[in-house]
């Protein structure tokens, strides 16, 4: 082949792979937009029924009322989401993270009532391994020896597992899927007592 061949033959390849990589940029911007809405539609669903089932009573809307908190040393505001029952506040629902899940962020959202006691919470995403750390949602309300945070406050509760002192008996096999969700969960506490100062509400 000659050096000219070859030359055309190279400009036909960089001009084939340039038209691919472009029309491959298209086709995944348009995927994007087509399954973000129904994603973010999806997550906020969930966000909605977690609220609900987690919160004492309450006749507002939580999600228009929501609030975003920022702590020190932390990434991002969390959310938090108050609840209120003929104008009397019945507690909150926070929103919130930890990056040092075994396999990076978990999301939880926490439930707390009036008084700060934990009221419930659901898992709203982690990557944690099938079977061990993702046994989260259901480990930490059952009634097995110390293991549920449920009605527990965490200005007087040792929010940590057992093995570092604490008082909760961490999930069998996956301790740092453990320590993620705990530590999840005193940040959102931090957050729920904050708003409380913020907006002035003082225990029940």
């Amino acid at each position: 082949m000659t050096k000219d061949r070859k030359s055309s033959s190279m400009t036909r390849m960089m001009t084939v792979l340039t038209v691919v990589c472009f029309l491959s940029g298209i086709i995944l911007a348009a995927f994007h937009s087509l399954t973000a809405k129904p994603i973010a539609d999806a997550m906020q669903r969930a966000r909605v029924d977690a609220i609900t089932m987690i919160l004492p009573e309450f006749n507002n809307n939580p999600l228009e009322q929501q609030k975003e908190i920022s702590l020190p040393g932390q990434s991002r505001p969390f959310n938090v989401y108050p609840a209120y029952e003929n104008g009397r506040f019945t507690g909150a629902a926070v929103e919130s993270y930890s990056m040092d899940g075994f396999s990076g962020e978990i999301t939880v959202i926490y439930g707390f009532d009036a008084d700060g006691n934990v009221s419930g919470y659901h898992v709203m995403s982690h990557a944690e391994t099938p079977g061990l750390g993702a046994k989260m949602e259901e480990w930490f309300r059952m009634d097995e020896g110390h293991r549920s945070v449920i009605g527990l406050n965490p200005s007087t509760s040792d929010m940590t597992v057992s093995k570092d002192g604490g008082d909760i008996d961490g999930i069998t096999a996956a301790t740092i899927s453990s320590r993620a969700f705990l530590k999840a969960l005193s940040t959102a506490f931090e957050a729920f007592e904050l708003y409380r100062k913020q907006e002035n509400i003082q225990g029940q």
